[in-house]
């Protein structure tokens, strides 16, 4: 890669973008009403300790784990805010709300997703991906 790649490419392993991921993934989970518990699955079931440590804002560098879980969930949340553009009320209940669908078969999203594999999250991207088209 040469210099001028480097300087388009942003640097998601700097602190800085852990601190900006996790401070979307705070507030997506306000708007969804995730309980803490929710929200360590989501994060790839992280302990308590490093959960309030993420609560902080701190610039860290998170594990590609946890920003890939990150990036799905950005993901969804886009999808959602276009998909229900006129009522971004509804997008943040989709979550919550039965669907029969595959891959969710009954569950809704949120439940489907606290498997806690990040395969879940994949598949509730991909189905948001193309119900908008």
């Amino acid at each position: 890669m040469n210099a001028e790649q480097r300087l388009e490419r942003p640097d998601t392993a700097s602190p800085e973008a852990g601190r900006v991921a996790l401070k979307f993934f705070f507030n997506v989970m306000g708007l969804w009403g995730c309980t803490p518990a929710q929200q360590r699955i989501l994060l790839g079931s992280i302990g308590n300790t490093t959960y309030h440590k993420y609560k902080k804002l701190p610039q860290v560098r998170l594990p590609h784990d946890t920003l890939e879980r990150i990036s799905y969930l950005m993901g969804i949340h886009k999808a959602l805010r276009i998909l229900f553009s006129s009522s971004p009320d509804k997008a943040y209940e989709w979550v919550h709300k039965a669907n029969a669908a595959a891959p969710f078969n009954g569950q809704s999203a949120l439940e489907y997703m606290l498997h806690g594999r990040v395969v879940d999250l994949a598949d509730t991207r991909r189905y948001l991906d193309s119900v908008r088209g």
